[in-house]
Formats: C-alpha cells, sequence, structure tokens
C-alpha cells in the first residue's frame, strides 16, 4: 500500500480523446499502483470513462488553458495523452482560447506534430512532463515477426516491400501513416480521415480486388502523442475490403486487445507482419 500512495502522491494526468486508448492507460497505470485524474475532450472521449476514472473532468477541445489550470487543481506533474483527437476538428472545429489561439497563430506549419509538440512545450513550462503515450502499455507493442498463423505470401510481400517505401515518405512529411496496395501501385495515401477510411476509400477505388495495408511510424517518431494504432475496427474494415495482408513497425505500434485481434485476422485470413523501423535519416549539418 505505501507503494501506491507513494506513485498517486507523484501525480499522473490522462488527456483523453476518443477510443479504448484512454481505458488502456487508465487499466496498465492502475496495475502499477497510479490513480490518474482524467482531464477527457469532449468532442471526442467516451462519456464512460468517467465511470471509469476517481478523478475526472471534461474540457473542451479549445480550452488549453482551463486544462492546464485542472492539472495544476489536482497537483499533476506527468501527463500522458491517449486516444484520437481527430485532425480535421484540430483545425477545424475548435474554438480556441487566448492561449491556444496565440500557440496556433505561432505554429509554423498546421500539422499535427506541429500542434502537440507546441502544447507539450506549453505544457513542460508550466511543469508538466508529457510522458510516453506507451508507458503503460508495453505488451500491447509487438516484436518484429509475423503475428498471425500465416505469413504474407510472395505477392503481399512485395506489395509490403514497396508500400514501406512509400509510407516511409509521406510519414517523413506528416501526411499520414498509411497506405494501401494493389501489385506494387498506390492506391491510396492516408491524410486527415484516418487509417479504416483510407482502407475503405482504397476498396471503392480498387473495386474488390484484393489490397495489402502498409502502416508506418514516423521516421522521427515521438511516442508521447500520434503513436500508431490497430484495433480490432481496423480488421473489420480489412476483412470487408479484401485487403488480406498488414504490416506495422515493431515496437511503435499498439495492438489494442492484441490476443483476440490476432484471431479476427486469423479467421478472416489475414496476414499481420511487424519489421523493424525504418532508422531516421540523419540530420544534415552545416
Amino acid at each position: 500500500m505505501a507503494a501506491t500512495a507513494q506513485n498517486t502522491v507523484v501525480g499522473w494526468g490522462l488527456i483523453a480523446g476518443n477510443g479504448d486508448f484512454p481505458f488502456l492507460v487508465l487499466e496498465g497505470a492502475r496495475s502499477r499502483g497510479i490513480e490518474m485524474t482524467v482531464i477527457a475532450i469532449r468532442e471526442e472521449a467516451s462519456p464512460t470513462l468517467e465511470r471509469a476514472a476517481k478523478r475526472f473532468h471534461w474540457i473542451s477541445l479549445g480550452e488549453l488553458s482551463r486544462g492546464i489550470e485542472l492539472m495544476h487543481q489536482e497537483g499533476v506533474k506527468h501527463a500522458v495523452m491517449a486516444g484520437q483527437v481527430k485532425h480535421n476538428k484540430i483545425f477545424s472545429s475548435i474554438r480556441p482560447d487566448w492561449r491556444l489561439a496565440k500557440l496556433l497563430f505561432s505554429l509554423p506549419a498546421r500539422n499535427t506534430d506541429s500542434l502537440i509538440g507546441a502544447v507539450a512545450r506549453v505544457l513542460q513550462d508550466e511543469g508538466i512532463e508529457l510522458v510516453d503515450s506507451t508507458k503503460f502499455l508495453g505488451p500491447l507493442l509487438p516484436a518484429a515477426g509475423v503475428l498471425t498463423h500465416r505469413a504474407p505470401d510472395e505477392a503481399e510481400a512485395a506489395d509490403i516491400e514497396y508500400g514501406r517505401q512509400i509510407a516511409g515518405q509521406i510519414a517523413g512529411l506528416d501526411l499520414g501513416q498509411t497506405v494501401v496496395i494493389r501489385q506494387r501501385a498506390c492506391v491510396a495515401i492516408e491524410a486527415m480521415e484516418g487509417t479504416d477510411e483510407t482502407i475503405e476509400r482504397a476498396a471503392r477505388i480498387a473495386g474488390g480486388q484484393r489490397l495489402v495495408v502498409v502502416k508506418v511510424s514516423k521516421p522521427r517518431q515521438d511516442m508521447r502523442f500520434d503513436v500508431p494504432v490497430v484495433g480490432m475496427k481496423t480488421i473489420e474494415v480489412m476483412r470487408g475490403s479484401n485487403a488480406t495482408a498488414l504490416a506495422i513497425d515493431a515496437g511503435r505500434t499498439l495492438l489494442f486487445d492484441r490476443d483476440s485481434l490476432i484471431r479476427a485476422a486469423d479467421d478472416a485470413g489475414i496476414a499481420i507482419q511487424a519489421f523493424p523501423p525504418e532508422p531516421a535519416p540523419s540530420k544534415k549539418t552545416s
């Protein structure tokens, strides 16, 4: 009990978006004796999250100052961001408070990395450390190798090799992290719509032909936010879209409900393979 009390005093916060990610972080933290204060984004987080947390607050997407005030009020010194906030909402649907408006105005580029990176710096200035979002979820990060009963066949492996080259390029530009491939041709590239909608769009274009999905991390992936995630819905969408293989980055991709996900992939005849992430390109020195 002493360890639990000590950890709780440290002050942990969870900034929660949508999906299962926040629930998994809460559960993982509790398994280590840490009870997190949840700051939930009203436009995204599930209402059931309120019942899962002992200390809970709602904020709207643009209320950066309010979120910081609540974390100070709760004694939060370390925070985790978990759960998706849809990219189109970040840049089109929010009414920013003065602090967020000032931050948005100062951004060199209006992409997710720029915005959340700037938020992380604001939190740091306020004495709140933004921590690796996978800190409590190590078992959900797969090692390199084939995860399903079936390995990709020769044609799928060729598409995966090609797709990883393309996906690495677009991820490096912070455009998206998923590409859908057919016979070494890129059918669809993820933008702001997310992985599942990208796969569905590719299926409409391909007209029922077999597809391969490749999802990668960014070359210099910041594990504090926007970590690649695959859940059961993605497997269902792949099955309905005749996407027969999925390639992901080992150690940098979260597989939610991992055992059930892999069973569902096996039942659907989908091959899943995790690859060592490509090394980040070296920074040029003058």
